[in-house]
């Protein structure tokens, strides 16, 4: 995708993904220092909130910090369940753009009648019903988004939670100038016309990796960007049952396969269903493959930009209008007063 184009700058969805590189450029890995404190008083830390706001941000983080072991427990969960929990002893962080959502303001009401005091949140808003209610918020740098499908938010929210856990490690975030570099050339890398024809062509799209977000926001992105219907397949769960109804005119997109289980998922699924089989990658596969490069640390963001790529590319393909689903909204639950 460009912005040299029509058929891609007529879309608020692609200038906003194209405006990701800038955004890791300038962003400050300091501005998660001031919460670290309070964080620490507490035995864990708990990272909320509903959809997009959630889903890379938090599992991303969650994902990384496992790879380097962890000093404190972090769990995610979706804020209406965590009303079901006991968080007195956890640092709660809760993520909105809209800093209105109702299921985020909802456990937040709870937590202060609870007398809770650590609620911290995280919102590409000024003066919302979040930051009234928090102990202190961090507001985006990015700036509203006019397309109702979230992306240089989510990734601003994903480098925050990114430097907050590892400002809990004493760690530090360096090489940024260069993923940014990389992220652009995934950005605006050609996707090949095989692989849009057989999206395209698809009544139903998987999404298959690790459970470390990508996949999972790539599967609700999928809805909103070129209305197909969506599935995520952790790990090799498509080789643990499902194949049973999966159907010869569907694919699956297999972010950063396995290599030890890609012989099985050919045997499985595109041999024994006839399913498609994409992949992304930083290297080769045995199936079509969106080649991206090696990000090391920051693997899981180019990730999600070739998956970015793939769906708008999808999305023109099909004559669709990017920015605006029919039903799907912008803030999926506002939060109103009873």
């Amino acid at each position: 995708m460009n912005l040299n184009e029509e058929k891609y700058s007529r879309f608020a969805l692609v200038a906003e993904m194209l405006e990701t590189p800038a955004i890791v450029k300038s962003f400050s890995p300091e501005v998660s220092e001031r919460f670290v404190s309070s964080i620490k008083s507490k035995k864990g830390l708990i990272l909320t909130g509903e959809g997009s706001s959630r889903i890379f941000p938090a599992k991303r983080a969650i994902s990384s910090m496992l790879k380097r072991g962890f000093k404190i427990p972090v769990f995610t969960e979706g804020s209406t369940q965590a009303r079901e929990y006991a968080l007195n002893d956890m640092a709660v962080f809760a993520s909105s753009n809209s800093g209105q959502t109702k299921e985020v303001i909802r456990l937040i009401l709870d937590l202060k009648a609870a007398n809770h005091n650590a609620i911290f949140g995280l919102t590409a808003n000024k003066d919302t019903k979040l930051e009234e209610l928090a102990d202190d918020v961090h507001v985006l740098s990015c700036g509203r988004e006019k397309a109702v499908a979230a992306t240089k938010s989510v990734l601003e929210q994903a480098l925050f939670y990114d430097s907050l856990l590892r400002n809990l490690e004493g760690r530090g975030m360096e090489g940024l100038e260069e993923f940014a570099g990389k992220l652009e050339q995934v950005l605006t890398s050609s996707v090949s016309t095989e692989i849009t024809e057989i999206i395209k062509n698809a009544d139903f799209v998987y999404f298959a990796g690790r459970e470390n977000g990508v996949a999972g926001e790539l599967g609700l992105k999928a809805n909103e960007i070129i209305r197909k219907k969506s599935d995520f397949l952790e790990g090799t769960f498509a080789l643990h049952g499902i194949e049973e109804v999966m159907d010869k005119n569907e694919v699956l997109i297999w972010v950063d396969p396995f290599e030890a289980d890609q012989e099985q998922f050919n045997e499985c699924l595109v041999k024994g269903v006839g399913i498609n089989i994409v992949a992304i990658s930083a290297k080769q596969t045995i199936f079509p493959t969106v080649i991206i490069p090696d990000g090391g640390e920051y693997a899981e963001y180019l990730q999600l930009a070739a998956g970015w790529n793939i769906l708008v590319e999808t999305g023109v393909a099909l004559g669709l209008d990017l920015d605006k689903p029919q039903r799907a909204r912008k803030v999926g639950n506002i939060y109103q007063p009873e």
